[in-house]
């Protein structure tokens, strides 16, 4: 199925079920929901310290109370259980585990997790862990750059460990690390994340690399030590924007469209999934344009054998999570820009016709969404996928928010036409977000949740939306029905 430059997002619904194993659920993370920064013996981390800094979140706001859900869990429970969610995807805080990152376990912190869970499961809802979700513990920042130091990956693994020997028992689908390609690109690159560090074509692949390592690290400790005893499985969650070829009976078009969904999505996914190694296309590009840039050696590490072997078939299944489309084309850049943006050679915009949302990047095209899964299906051998993220934002979390309504069933019925026309094994959905949230350095100006959060009430009222309301009735139904849930 191939979109032209400038279709638009209503495509005839497809009226059918989804697998009765299907899972629904919602999705948050810890520093966007949890509050309690310096609560219950948690350590800093470098969002704790990097929203301290001036000028970084665009309304001076942080995560430091946020939805208060650190005391309010049984609160956000009842709302999962209100709608029918079957699954919750939650990360755990590194920092509220081991307060340094490494050594000294927190005892308060895991309790705080074991109450979650356990209240999750009296409401028969599956609770799917993300160990990192962008908040690296201070103290790694400080004694050695974070990210930026291979050490990095034995230090994650050692709070995996942990997090499988404490909850292992009754969690049993866990995400190692959640986006990967943004804490480099914008933690590392950017700088516009934390730990806001800078260097947009070195810096980068060098965090990306020990995020890869770090990942098999984890999981390859919890296939040895805990896979055959807990009976879990162990995965990672990757974002991608599907790359729509100019034109796409233009070969040079499509090979750009290749490119680019290689230069992200495929960054991670390509050594996990299938060789333990970068793309083809990745390795070529960099060597030879470092080689130009007068660079003793590739700005792109290399895995060692060992590393490559350790990392390949690395997941269990892979984590997609979906917002938006660009368009893209070839565009050779300039030789002299050292940039993670220049490598691909790959220009791309966004149609202007595309239906807006809250947030500048975010446009909806619902066809995007199937184009992915099935470019990704098709690339790693069919995986099972789980779509870990999806959704829409606006700014004024109005309660009647009938164009998240709009962007979900249009975004729900291409999935369902991935998995009933095109048969990709696409196994669950997890809304992005359970309830507005401090959403990084947008603060609480963008709102993507299906409950809206009274920010300024100290008790952080929560009020379920039209969206919420709709995505009950799609549940019930596991599905579309004619003259149903029409919006």
């Amino acid at each position: 199925m191939s979109i032209a430059w400038g279709y638009m997002p209503e495509e005839p619904l497809l009226y059918d079920h989804f697998p009765e194993d299907f899972i629904w659920g919602s999705a948050t993370a810890a520093y966007q929901i949890e509050g309690g920064w310096n609560e219950g013996g948690k350590g800093v981390s470098i969002w704790d310290t990097f929203t301290k800094v001036e000028g970084t979140i665009i309304d001076g706001s942080s995560g430091d109370v946020a939805c208060d859900s650190y005391h309010k869990y049984k609160q956000d429970v009842q709302l999962m259980k209100n709608i029918g969610l079957q699954s919750y995807r939650f990360s755990i805080s590194w920092s509220r585990i081991l307060p340094m990152g490494t050594g000294e376990k927190n005892q308060e912190g895991i309790d705080y997790y074991n109450a979650l869970i356990d209240e999750l499961l009296e409401n028969d809802i599956i609770p799917a862990v993300t160990l990192y979700h962008w908040d690296l513990p201070q103290a790694l920042q400080d004694q050695g750059e974070g990210w930026l130091n291979p050490d990095v990956a034995d230090w994650f693994e050692e709070y995996a460990r942990v997090c499988f020997e404490e909850f292992g028992d009754r969690v049993k689908f866990w995400i190692t690390l959640n986006e990967p390609k943004e804490a480099a690109l914008q933690g590392h690159g950017s700088g516009t994340m934390a730990p806001g560090a800078q260097g947009i074509g070195t810096l980068v692949y060098i965090a990306a690399h020990n995020l890869i390592r770090a990942h098999a690290k984890a999981y390859r400790a919890y296939e040895k030590d805990f896979a055959a005893t807990q009976g879990g499985k162990c995965g990672i969650t990757l974002n991608v924007n599907w790359a729509e070829p100019r034109d796409p009976d233009d070969p040079a078009d499509v090979e750009a469209s290749n490119t680019h969904i290689n230069f992200n999505l495929g960054w991670y996914a390509h050594a996990i999934m299938k060789d333990g190694k970068y793309p083809e296309v990745m390795r070529t590009k960099i060597d030879e344009k470092s080689t130009q840039q007068g660079f003793e050696e590739s700005r792109l590490p290399h895995f060692t054998e060992e590393e490559s072997a350790m990392i390949a078939g690395s997941s269990d299944f892979l984590g997609m999570n979906f917002y938006t489309s660009n368009i893209v084309y070839p565009e050779e850049s300039d030789i002299e820009d050292v940039s993670f943006f220049a490598d691909p050679d790959v220009g791309s915009n966004q149609d202007p016709n595309w239906y807006g949302s809250g947030s500048s990047w975010l446009k909806v095209t619902p066809w995007g969404i199937r184009e992915a899964l099935k470019w990704a299906s098709m690339e790693y051998g069919q995986p099972d996928i789980y779509v870990t993220e999806n959704g829409f934002s606006d700014r004024l979390g109005n309660l009647d928010d009938l164009q998240r309504v709009y962007y979900y069933k249009h975004y729900w019925n291409q999935v369902l036409k991935a998995i009933k026309v095109d048969g990709i094994s696409v196994k669950g959905y997890y809304a992005w977000s359970l309830m507005d949230n401090f959403e990084w350095a947008m603060g609480y100006t963008e709102k993507f949740g299906l409950h809206r959060v009274n920010m300024t009430d100290p008790g952080r009222e929560r009020t379920p939306k039209e969206s919420a309301h709709f995505y009950s009735r799609v549940i019930q139904e596991n599905g579309f029905v004619e003259n149903e849930n029409n919006c």
